[in-house]
């Protein structure tokens, strides 16, 4: 299967030109063999260097694509963060032209930061279907300890092997599901904020991930087949999730409530009181079970009316309560002008009948609960190393990570809520 990327560039029907820097995604057998080949048909110039962890390189199916230099990070312990970044741009030859990040999640935003950073080309070889950031032009990164999206570069190609994806641990492909699965609370939370808000949202970006979604939805227990046209469809899945990103320019429509949470838990705030070891993906299935159980009841509700109340912002002492001395001027910062305040308790009461039509078409979470119970994958808090008894927690503070407008934030103001 090959995604010729380009034509979803353009002047669009929203009216707006969205810009397209992918020029071709290749999902098939035995494609790294033509690496070189594909290379030349997205016009891919200049002295490479392909980077890799220990892990990703000694992976025995795995291709080598051909390169002038390669760096292996130690996997022990990596992270897409300040010290990965320092590394990689240390080892980097002067004369390198082409980045190529062969790996998963953190290798993938680590090189993609690089590249921009440095004004290289960016080229992406996933070897596990394991999330949907590999066309994404943000790097999910962890600055000083605090989540950030930063800008990052859009690969030029994206090569994935089918021969390596389909034999990677069967744990790196539920995470990838798992991270697809929360794109039914993300897309609900774009709708709500446009009902609220007025927020701007192109219907064919919003198309393309709902069919993304909705593909893996309807095929991923396929998984447990072993069929590698079930390994196509989760990686078709995940790379149209990241080119709907690129269109966008922000994480918008693939990332909402649930991600907040499992953003909340990686920078271990100092409320939770833990670390989790699990992946990026675990944590926002559970984040989408989560979020999908409290939206269903907060739609129980049929007129909030009486239960509104003004916006109020966030005291510092909060911030420091819940995240420590480590994290709470990071939060405060991103928290400034906060999205809340453009939400007035008529507006809201007033678009609640359409809100819970939204609602309405978020899987529930015993579905959702029972596919990721059917695929093996992780489910619950203390799946992912947290106390069941976090989840007030979770859902009071977990909004504070992004100034993002969802539904979870709104929560503040309703009363009772």
């Amino acid at each position: 299967m090959i995604i010729d990327s380009k034509k979803y560039g353009g002047v669009c029907r929203c009216g707006k030109e969205h810009r397209m820097a992918t020029d071709l995604c290749v999902i098939e057998e035995g494609a790294l063999a033509r690496f070189d080949e594909y290379l030349e048909k997205a016009g891919v110039t200049g002295p490479r260097c392909a980077v890799y962890d220990t892990n990703t390189y000694a992976i025995p199916a795995l291709r080598r694509p051909k390169a002038a230099q390669e760096v292996v990070l130690k996997a022990e312990g990596l992270h897409a963060d300040e010290n990965s970044t320092a590394e990689l741009e240390s080892r980097l030859g002067s004369d390198i032209r082409v980045l190529i990040a062969v790996g998963t999640g953190s290798i993938h935003d680590t090189v993609r930061y690089v590249a921009a950073k440095k004004g290289l080309t960016f080229v992406s070889v996933p070897t596990a279907a394991s999330c949907d950031a590999f066309c994404s032009t943000v790097a999910a990164m962890t600055w000083h300890g605090f989540k950030k999206t930063l800008p990052a570069k859009a690969p030029a190609l994206v090569v994935a092997d089918l021969d390596v994806i389909s034999t990677a641990p069967r744990f790196l492909t539920l995470s990838g599901i798992g991270d697809m699965l929360g794109k039914f609370v993300a897309l609900a939370d774009w709708k709500i904020a446009r009902a609220v808000t007025g927020e701007e949202l192109c219907p064919v970006i919003y198309g393309i991930m709902k069919d993304a979604v909705d593909g893996i939805w309807a095929n991923c227990r396929d998984i447990l087949k072993g069929s590698v046209e079930a390994y196509e469809s989760v990686t078709y899945g995940l790379l149209m999730s990241g080119l709907a990103m690129q269109l966008n320019v922000t994480s918008r429509p693939a990332s909402g409530a649930e991600h907040h949470i499992s953003h909340f838990i990686e920078v271990g705030p100092q409320i939770l009181g833990t670390e989790s070891g699990a992946l990026h993906g675990e944590k926002v299935g559970v984040g989408t079970v989560l979020a999908s159980a409290e939206y269903h009841r907060l739609a129980e509700t049929e007129d909030i009316s009486g239960c509104v109340i003004p916006y109020r912002p966030v005291p510092a002492e909060r911030f420091m309560e819940v995240f420590g001395p480590k994290l709470c001027d990071a939060c405060i910062e991103e928290n400034a002008n906060d999205c809340l305040a453009a939400v007035t308790p008529e507006k809201l009461a007033e678009k609640w009948p359409e809100i819970r039509e939204i609602i309405a078409e978020i899987p529930s979470s015993e579905e959702i609960f029972g596919c990721l119970e059917d695929l093996g994958a992780k489910r619950t808090l203390p799946d992912i190393e947290v106390d069941a008894g976090a989840l007030p927690v979770l859902l009071d503070c977990s909004p504070l990570m992004r100034n993002r407008l969802t539904l979870m934030r709104m929560r503040r103001m309703l009363k009772h809520s």
